[in-house]
This record gives C-alpha cells, structure tokens and sequence, in this order.
C-alpha cells in the first residue's frame, strides 16, 4: 500500500519559523516534522510514498532523496502551479493505481493507521476520513456520521452558530484510486470543499473511522510550542536519535559527543534532550527543553520548556521560557526570553536585552544591547490573535485601540482596496471616535485610497450612502453601546452590509504580516466631504413613505433621541410628514460618558410617563448609533426587544398583506402564525445582521428583525434604520387604524425563555455535537445552532459567536412546558460539560 505526504503547503501562519523552510522540515526533537509521520507509516507497513511538494520543495529533495536511508522508497510530484488538496493528488495520480492513504506532512500523531484501514477494507469504502473529536473544532471540518460510520452531514471551518459536532476531519484519509476519476485534470480541487461533498451527494460508500489518540495539526507557532510541551510530557511518543539516559530529575537524550561539562546530571529536569556535539556549561539549568545539534548554553543559564534549533549560543545568564529559537541565534549575557516569543535564524541579541511574551523577530535581526521588546520585528505587532468580532474590532479606547493600532489597521483594510478607491468614514459624536478616526483615515491614505468624511453622522445615512454609488466600503467609529470605556469600529462593504468573514480575516493577514501596500510619495489618497449627504438620504427616506397618509393622520410622537446625531435629521423629517414631534435629549455632546443601567432604566420611565401623559400615539427610545430602537405603546408600557419584534411583525403583516419576513431562527413561533394568517411567508436566518440583511435585498421582504431591537424595511433599504422604523411604524398604525398597544394585547400568547450559560471555548464544538447526537429521532433544523421540535414547543442551543457563553431558548404554547424544557436542556448541557471535561 502506498501512502501520499501532502508536503506543499506554504506554511504563512507559523511565520517566521518558515521563512527559510518548508513546514514539514520544521524540527520536532531535533528531526523534521514528516520525518516522524514516515516513521508512523512504517510501522504501520506502509514504505511506498509520494510526497507532494510545492514551496521550497529542494529542501526536501535534498534532505530525504530516494528515501532508503530512511528504510521507504519516494517519488517526488511537484505540480505546477496550486491545485489544491485534491487536484495535487491527481497530478500524482499516475503512480496511484491501487488503494492508497493520503496524510499531511505537518501532522504529529500516534493514530494506529492500520484500524483506519481495516475499517475502510470492512465497510468498502470508496474514501473514508479519519475522525477525531478537538476542543476547538472552528479551524477544521466538522463531520457526523450515523451508527454505521457513514458521513451524513460536514461543513468546513464552521463559525460557533454553525457548530454541530466537535468531530473533525484530521486530513487522514484512506482512498480507491477510482475516486481520483472525479477530479478533473489541472484544475484546482479541494477534498473538502468539492469531492466529498460530491460524493456525499451520489450517496457513495464515503465512510468516517474515529480514532483517539494524539492528533495535532501544527499550523501555528502556538501550536507548534504546544505539540513540543506535550512531547515533553510524554502525551504523545516519537521516536528520538539521541540516546536516553535516565537521571533523578527526567529523562536525558544525548546526541552524539554531546557535554555536560559539570557533569551533573540534576541541573537537568523532566525531559531534556540535547542534539550532537551541545555543550552545557557551568550551573546551567534546562527543564522540559529541546536542544538542537552545535549549541553552546554557558553557565548560569535558565531554560524551561524552551526549543532551540541548531547552532544556538547562549551566553551567561540567559533565562528563556516558552520561547523558539530558530538556527544561528546568539543570545548575549543576561537575556531574558519570554514565553510565546519566536526569534527567527540568524538572529543576535545583545546583552540584557528583554524579549516580552509572544514576540516575533524575523531572520537576520540584531536587536541592541539592553533593549525592551514589545513589538514584533519588522513586520509588527501582535495584538491579539483575532482582531474582529464579525465585522466589527472593539477594543478599550486609547489602551488597546490607540492611534497606532489604528493607523496601522486602516493601512491593512486599504491595502485589501483598489488602490484610488473611495472609502466613507463616518464616526458618533463622541471625541474619542474622531480621535481614533483620524488616525484610521491617515492609515487609508498612505496605502492609496481615497477618503469621503461624513463626519459625525447616523449609521442608517452611512449604510444608506453606501447602497447608492461611488464608494468601495464604509467605516464607522463609535463608542460601545455595552461599555463606554470601549469603541468599536464596524465595516461594511459597497451595500453597507457588514462585511464578510473571508473579508475580515484577509484585513487581518494584512494586519499581522504589516504586509501593506505604500505607495509614493506623490500617490497618497486624498480626503474630500460630501456635504449634502443628509440629502440624499432625505430623499429616499419621504419618498418611501406614504406622506398623504401622515398628513391626514396627524400623529403625536415622544423621540429620546439619546443625544445622538439623529436629532438633527428625524425631527425636521417628521414634521415635514405632518407629525407632532416631542423631542427629548435632543442636544449632541461630545463627552461620550455614557450611561449607567439605572440612568436607561430612569429615562425609559419618563418617556414611558410623558408618552402617557400627553396621549401620543407612540414613544420611541433612538440608540446612539441610529439602528436599535425600543418602542413604548399609547399607554405608556415599554415593549422588550422581543415583543417588539413580533408587534411589528403583526403590523406589517396587516398593513401590508403580501411578500416576505426576514427573521433570525431564535424569533417566536408567532411570526409564523401572523404570517400565514395574512398571506405572507417567514424566511428564518442565522441571527448575525450580515446573513439578516443579506436576505433583506430581495425585492418581495417588507421587514427584517432581530432579536436586539435592529429593524429594516427594505422599501427604504435593507439596512437596519431606527429612523425610518419610527416613520413606517406610523406610517402603518395611521393605515390600519391599530395602535401598537391593540396589537400587543392581540398578538398570540405563547411562553418565551432565553437562558445563558457559562460554556468555555474549548467545550462548545462539544456539547454542540452532544445536541445533535441526542437530537437524532427528533425534527432538528442547523440553520444557527441546533433547533429541535418537540410535540408543538422548540428548544434552541446555539453557542455564543464572540463570548464563552451558550444560548438556550425555548418556546411553548405552556409557561410550566417551556420552564421544564430549559431546565431538562439545561441539565443535559451541564452533564455534557462533565462528560467533555472528564474524557
């Protein structure tokens, strides 16, 4: 049998250990990492391989040739040009005549591969995929599968609402040569993506084998340092080249002519090993450390969980913890190294020189004597290891987004732009936004892109400019709804909708990499103003609006307008549509304090009483940003999110009597029975407002919702605008003759819970495949999260996107039904927690 390495890749994200090899050749206890993959397959008697190869595959040639110094015969295939995982696999498809096993070169493992391939040969596979259950399921391909081990169901690189197992594909496959028939020659093809799927769809024998064991995909220097811990820690066994040696504190391996020139063996703790001809001077103490071939560690050094590749030298002193050290490093006296950081080849660091946590310092550096470094070298910081939360970065103002940070993050969202493009920036009106702004926009600038600053301004005009003509995406800055002391800025692309994931994450690879696009001197962008912005909005706002309507109805409204920048545009449109408006908190400031939960909760109570007390139609709170939006009845009574959304819904529905409702799947099951009362149909999406407004833009939508108070009527625009939800609320209590409290006392009664509860990262690929294993007999839906029906009631468990929290919602025509459905799901999650920590 022959075994296909898949040895190609170009290794960006473990940056800057790849900058002078290929992945594979990365050093694991002193050998490259395929070396001990090699060394798996054999004995599991697999000695016929094909590698892969495709960046630097020299290196490789060179280090491995024919193969029978390692006891396996190679053949070498290096396509020309990146054909993805599948299609490379074809161009070797000439030397694949017999069933064959396809395994990454960068994977560390101890699978027994034979129990994979006796599964295939039992079940008659034509492709089975090696299966194993991580903590962290969202960088991988999520897999069920029924009793029998046939794939039902995958989705690659799920987000945690689309999480439905923590069982993944680990790149193992085992494969019948015919099945290379169904990719087509020289062209790019991805196991994943395209041929299983397909498969799955003719319904061929396409099998999934799960294993346990140690399986680790080193795709990332975290990962590499913490595949190197767990050797240490003998989680996972490899074979070594040095000899052991057994000493009171660990386990010693010993290269060849390698010296302890004290020769005391208890300066060394846990498992160390030490490559040929390494000498540890002196009082040198190392636990839990990898050292490479030519490394001189002097005396009074101190090293612990540490890696250093060949040719190391570290003066008197050092102290290292955690860290990398690539090839032809050398450290001076007293360097201090911490943990996470990475110092690339050739580098030379002076004495006392302090290297703070997670640093990365590319190749060929010389960093003074006596330096501190907080930054990475060359090409920049590492903030942190994602920088959005969906299509917004938030952060503390001027701690973790200072004016640097932003400068530099405008410089990478440019550089993902057509250079002379256009870009609206917009901002609230606190100071802190336009600080920051500033600086984003000089980031723009210098990487080509033209900016259009709309200044202070709502966030519905912005969206709104941006579906008309002329620029690329917008920007906008303002100050946390949920924590004063933070800002967020939110992107959003040519429609003003938010911006993709594939979007943000190529802003971030620009980000990390500082890979930015400078362009000269005489080509920086230029910044002008759209002073009649207000107009165009204007515009569309009273044209989608039946004025004859208002006019005739005369209706008195209370705005909070939350001193945000809508006061100077809704009044003045309302009025000129015949309104009577009472404005409160109208003024804008700029201090930016924010307000305390008991201040919102005192200004809902005097807008609840003057609503009541003036015997207005309606009262209306504005969030700062122009898109959230609470409604308060005729009587004075303050709807939540939820009741607002489904007295809308009812008013839509009766006012409008025709096309569609765009709803997030947590939204209650009275939505429906309002819809199909009136002739309309519900549409259910995933509750992130990109996928909402998404299915907004079709023509037939009259509304979109979600949970959290954010509304579009896309007759005006599929954005969410808590501006014109005032004036087509209105609008629609004026033609049906209702009033918002006449709806909320008639709209169906059904019981509603919605439960938070605590559930780490590492647990929600977890308990999410535990829902769907116990959902099995039951209808379920995997739209976001996983929703069952039980017997007329639904119960939803859907992970938390941004935070480590999982959602429970229930609905049910019974209040005592709906409190003992979430408290039984409440007890399965709790017991699936313990089930995971316990395995």
């Amino acid at each position: 049998m022959k075994a296909v390495l898949m040895a190609g890749g170009f290794g960006t994200r473990i940056q800057p250990l790849t900058i002078n090899m290929p992945k594979p050749m990365i050093p694991l206890v002193n050998q490259p990492i395929m070396l001990h993959i090699i060394e798996l397959l054999k004995k599991h008697g697999i000695d016929e391989l094909v590698l892969l190869l495709y960046h630097q595959p020299e290196i490789i040639k060179n280090f491995f040739g024919d193969g029978s110094e390692f006891g396996v015969r190679i053949t070498y295939v290096t396509p020309l040009e990146d054909f993805g995982t599948a299609g490379a696999v074809k161009a070797a498809a000439k030397y694949l005549d017999e069933r064959f096993l396809i395994i990454s070169g960068d994977l560390l493992t101890d699978f027994d591969l034979s129990e994979v391939i006796k599964f295939h040969e039992e079940k008659k596979a034509k492709a089975t995929i090696t299966l194993t259950s991580v903590k962290d399921p969202l960088q991988f391909g999520v897999v069920i599968t029924d009793k029998e081990g046939r794939i039902t169901k995958f989705l690659e690189k799920p987000g945690w609402g689309e999480v439905f197992s923590d069982t993944i594909n680990t790149g193992i496959y085992v494969l019948e040569p015919e099945v290379l028939d169904m990719i087509p020659e020289g062209e790019n093809r991805d196991w994943s993506k395209d041929i299983f799927p397909a498969m799955l769809e003719e319904n061929a024998p396409l099998f999934g084998c799960s294993l346990s064991g140690y399986w680790a995909d080193i795709g990332n220097t975290d990962a590499y340092l913490e595949a190197c811990h767990d050797i240490t820690q003998n989680r996972v066994q490899i074979l070594t080249r040095e000899k052991p040696i057994k000493t009171e504190g660990g386990e010693v391996f010993m290269g060849e002519e390698t010296l302890i020139a004290s020769g005391d063996y208890s300066q060394l703790e846990g498992m160390v090993v030490l490559g040929d001809n390494t000498h540890v001077l002196g009082d040198a103490r190392l636990k839990n450390c990898t050292v490479g071939r030519n490394c001189v560690i002097e005396d009074g050094a101190e090293l612990e969980d540490a890696v250093l590749w060949d040719n190391v030298y570290l003066r008197k002193g050092c102290r290292i913890k955690g860290a990398v050290l690539g090839n032809n490093v050398r450290a001076g006296q007293g360097v201090t190294i911490e943990e996470g950081a990475i110092i690339g080849d050739e580098t030379t660091i002076g004495d006392d020189a302090f290297i703070k946590k997670d640093i990365k310092v590319w190749p060929r550096k010389a960093i003074e004597g006596g330096s501190i470094v907080t930054t990475n070298l060359i090409w920049g910081e590492k903030w942190r290891k994602s920088l959005f939360e969906g299509a917004q970065v938030r952060g503390l103002t001027n701690v973790e987004l200072t004016p640097e940070f932003t400068a530099k993050l405008g410089a990478a969202y440019a550089s993902t732009l057509p250079k002379d493009a256009f870009v609206l920036a917009g901002r609230d009106a606190v100071r802190a936004s336009r600080m920051l702004k500033r600086s984003f926009v000089g980031g723009l600038l210098s990487a080509g892109v033209n900016v259009r600053d709309i200044k202070m301004v709502s966030l519905p005009v912005l969206r709104y400019k941006l579906t008309t003509f002329g620029e690329v995406g917008g920007v906008h800055f303002r100050q946390s709804p949920e924590d004063p002391a933070s800002t967020e800025i939110v992107f959003f692309d040519a429609d003003g909708v938010e911006i993709s994931s594939a979007m943000a994450k190529g802003i971030e690879r620009v980000y990390y990499k500082e890979n930015f696009r400078r362009v000269h001197y005489t080509e920086p962008g230029g910044i002008s103003e759209i002073p009649r912005i207000y107009d165009y909005y204007r515009e569309g706002f009273l044209r989608a609006v039946n004025s004859e309507v208002l006019r005739a109805a005369k209706p008195k409204v209370v705005i909070d307008l939350n001193h945000s920048p809508a006061g100077h545009l809704l009044p003045d449109l309302l009025t000129e549509l015949g309104c009577e408006v009472i404005e409160l908190n109208s003024h804008v400031h700029e201090n930016g304090g924010g307000s305390t939960p008991e201040q919102d909760s005192r200004s809902m109570e005097q807008l609840s009483r003057i609503v009541e007390t003036l015997g207005a139609t309606a009262g209306f709170w504005l969030g700062p940003s122009g898109e959230r939006i609470k409604l308060i009845d005729e009587t004075g009574e303050v709807l939540s999110n939820t009741e607002a959304l489904v007295v809308l819904t009812a008013l839509v529905c009766r006012g409008e009597r025709r096309g569609s409702l765009v709803l997030p799947v947590p939204a209650p099951l009275a939505v429906e029975e309002l819809a199909q009362e009136f002739g309309l149909t519900v549409q259910r999406t995933k509750t992130d407002g990109r996928s909402l407004v998404e299915a907004a833009q079709n023509r037939q939508v009259q509304l979109a919702g979600t949970m959290d108070g954010r509304f579009a009527f896309p007759s005006f625009q599929s954005n969410f605008d808590a501006l014109f939800t005032v004036a087509k609320t209105l609008e629609l209590l004026a033609r049906t003759g209702e009033t918002l409290g006449s709806i909320r006392r008639t709209i169906p009664r059904r019981a509603y819970r919605h439960l938070q509860i605590p559930c780490s990262w590492e647990l929600k690929g977890g308990i999410m495949r535990k829902m769907s294993e116990d959902s099995v007999d039951l209808e379920a839906s995997f739209i976001d999260g996983v929703k069952v029906q039980i017997d007329g009631d639904w119960v939803l468990l859907l992970p938390d996107q941004h935070r480590p929290i999982a959602h429970i919602v229930a609905e049910s025509g019974d209040s005592n039904r709906v409190d003992k459905l979430l408290e039984t799901y409440r007890d399965k999650v709790e017991g699936w927690k313990q089930e995971l920590l316990a395995s």
